[in-house]
């Protein structure tokens, strides 16, 4: 069964006949309102104020004519307006049940329709066959003061779901329309949509930039705010990545286009917002199941009370106002959005903080999560590590070495080979690629170079013991100041020893301790040694380190972690690091990590920054508190207001309450869902 996106009511993917496809995914639902609210917003809430616009002032005179005015043909005066009410202004319940025979389903229109019906059509067989009950009373305010009512609560609830995809809407506001291509010596205006892979762009000062591009030519400061939350321009030269929606805050810039459409970051950040809002947490499954039975049972109830009160000698129409006030006051909305809204609003606010979370799953893991494992490279650091000696062994020269190593790692993703890579760049070293390449994971890398050579280039691992103990000394001096060092060999000799250094990030140590004050145990698990893994822990206050751990390494950990019954999330960037984030509880990739990282998390983190980390922790449990409370408010609103439209207080009121109670139903209905609605927008002023 599948959720409505829009009110959450179940829909039956194989009657349905409600469905609407969106880059690949398909969405079901139970009403064709909720369809025109998640396809075309703007245009159901149009459809509404129309709707409210002539309820009202209709209303107010049925009013009048039922209280204040006393007219010979009142009667059929009220009936031709109530009529409109009902069947222009209500249209939209109609439609709801029609569609719910389609879908053999029930969904929240089919109470609202049938229980003022059963108003609108009592009142109206009084008015022209007074004598077919004992009261001549009407209650044609009831059911127009009903419609109205609730038409104004839905229009409450959009404004303050508009407010909710605020998020949505200011990403979506960031695609560009046009982009300025350069052909030549000539630069034409064409739309963002047709700009292809490869074509030159033109950004000038104060523009957005049209799509992921890299620059080709000119300095400039990006601002990048609207994408990672970092409020500080980001400087951009030649080389350098920008993201498609960011501004380019000063000097004109020309950047060849890397990838468009829906490729691009910005396009793949609103759709992973999207799905986020719309997916479900386990939490719903509860909901799911009560929601699919929950309106024949109160059709049931409505009908067992009013009956049971009719044999009790309450007359017909007190009979019919407690059916139709136990179908109006049970409405499951507030139950329907009690989880969608959150969502929405979260995942929302955690674009704008630069923090993408793939699914409401991934948030209610992460409200739970109280075991985070770190790697170290490029997630606590800043995973640019530099060059900062060449050790050459037998008779190799610096260059040599630093040669046949950049080389071997041309194919390399691993920080610590681009590094090398960019050092024999810098030294005016050619490096081309290699015959071949092998990666062995937690190891290093091997490549065949087109000397017919064969370069290894990693850890202590790759070597046997003699050779190991051969370079102990060296390895070891290296290493106590707190460097990484990769050993080279050339047709299996030991060449050389090139040892890097990386700076750890400024944040981490805040992110570390605030972990550690919320109770969640950190662990350090990285592929480096033990001297240089300890230095880092050291400094950032970490006190469970694995050193030399391989990536099966760190997956027996988190297994054991979990057998322990942790809830483990994994927080790394690299290649080796994406087995560990698919086996832990929840995977937390670095955004500025590589791509099979970024898909195997579950949350991603646009900013590199690992404080964002436990801000995504914070906000899960955040989220899943509101969803509680919306679901206790949901819930606790049914549980104790259902009995009371049933007629359990009657014994202290007597019937009389029926005069003001169907009204009351429809306030507190509307009311529900207003709340639920509001409750979930406060989840906007999470910091």
């Amino acid at each position: 069964m599948a959720t409505d996106p829009v009110c959450g009511m179940y829909v039956d993917e194989k009657s349905s006949k409600l469905v609407w496809e969106r880059e690949g995914r398909r969405y079901y639902f139970c009403s064709s309102s909720c369809k025109i609210q998640f396809e075309k917003p703007e245009k159901e809430l149009r459809d509404i104020r129309i709707s409210l616009f002539v309820a009202w002032p209709l209303t107010a005179i049925v009013i009048l004519l039922s209280y204040l005015l006393r007219l010979s043909y009142g009667g059929y005066l009220m009936f031709v307006l109530a009529s409109v009410v009902q069947f222009y202004s209500g249209k939209r319940f109609y439609a709801g049940i029609a569609d719910a025979i389609r879908n053999r389903s029930s969904n929240m229109d089919t109470l609202i329709a049938i229980g003022t019906s059963a108003a609108w059509a009592y009142s109206t067989i009084v008015v022209f066959f007074p004598s077919a009950f004992p009261s001549n009373g009407v209650y044609f305010d009831t059911s127009t003061i009903i419609i109205s009512l609730i038409l104004t609560g839905t229009y409450m609830q959009r404004l303050a779901e508009t407010k909710a995809s605020g998020a949505i809407s200011a990403l979506i506001k960031l695609q560009p329309k046009v982009a300025h291509v350069v052909s030549g010596r000539t630069v034409t205006d064409v739309p963002v949509a047709e700009v292809r892979k490869g074509d030159l762009i033109l950004v000038r000062p104060g523009d957005y930039i049209p799509t992921d591009s890299v620059v080709v030519r000119g300095y400039s400061s990006i601002d990048e705010s609207m994408i990672t939350g970092e409020s500080v321009p980001v400087s951009k030269k030649p080389g350098d990545t920008v993201i498609g929606g960011t501004i380019n805050s000063s000097n004109a810039l020309t950047v060849k286009a890397t990838k468009v459409g829906e490729d691009t970051a910005l396009s793949q950040i609103i759709k992973i917002v999207q799905d986020a809002a719309s997916s479900k947490v386990p939490i719903q499954k509860l909901v799911d199941r009560i929601a699919s039975y929950f309106v024949p049972v109160v059709v049931l109830i409505g009908v067992a009370s009013s009956l049971l009160w009719y044999l009790a000698g309450v007359g017909a129409n007190i009979s019919v106002l407690i059916f139709v006030s136990v179908l109006i006051i049970a409405c499951p909305c507030a139950l329907g959005i009690a989880t969608p809204a959150a969502l929405l609003v979260s995942s929302g606010k955690a674009a704008k903080s630069g923090i993408l979370v793939k699914s409401g799953e991934s948030l209610q893991t992460a409200s739970r999560v109280d075991t985070v494992v770190l790697d170290k490279t490029g997630t606590l650091t800043e995973g640019r590590p530099k060059v900062t000696d060449i050790l050459p062994l037998r008779g190799y020269s610096k260059n040599r070495v630093l040669r046949v190593a950049a080389i071997a790692e041309m194919n390399s993703e691993h920080v610590l080979g681009k590094a090398i890579v960019d050092m024999a760049r810098a030294n005016g070293i050619g490096v081309q690629f290699p015959r071949s390449f092998s990666y062995r994971h937690g190891s290093g890398i091997t490549a065949l170079l087109k000397s017919r050579e064969r370069v290894s280039v990693g850890n202590i691992d790759m070597l046997s013991r003699n050779d190991a103990i051969a370079i102990k000394d060296r390895l070891e001096g290296l290493e106590s100041q707190g460097k990484t060092v990769l050993i080279v060999r050339i047709d299996g000799r030991i060449s050389g020893l090139i040892a890097l250094a990386d700076r750890v990030k400024r944040d981490s140590k805040k992110a570390i301790e605030s972990m550690k004050a919320s109770g969640i145990g950190v662990w350090l698990i990285t592929g480096d040694n033990e001297r240089v893994a300890n230095a880092v822990a050291k400094d950032l206050g970490i006190e469970n380190v694995i050193a030399r751990a391989k990536p099966k390494d760190k997956m027996k950990k988190i297994s054991e972690l979990q057998e322990n019954g942790g809830v483990v999330a994994m927080i790394g960037d690299g290649v080796n690091d994406a087995p560990a984030l698919t086996k832990a509880d929840l995977g937390i990739a670095i955004g500025a990590g590589t791509e099979v990282a970024i898909q195997a998390g579950s949350i991603v983190l646009i900013r590199n920054s690992v404080y964002d980390a436990f801000v995504a922790l914070r906000l899960g449990k955040r989220t899943m508190n509101k969803i509680k409370q919306n679901l206790f408010w949901a819930f606790g609103y049914n549980i104790v207001l259902i009995p009371i439209a049933a007629g359990a207080l009657i014994p202290v009121f007597s019937v009389s309450i029926y005069n003001v109670l169907p009204m009351l139903s429809a306030v507190a209905m509307a009311f529900s869902s207003f709340t639920v609605v509001s409750n979930s927008l406060l989840l906007a002023r999470f910091k």
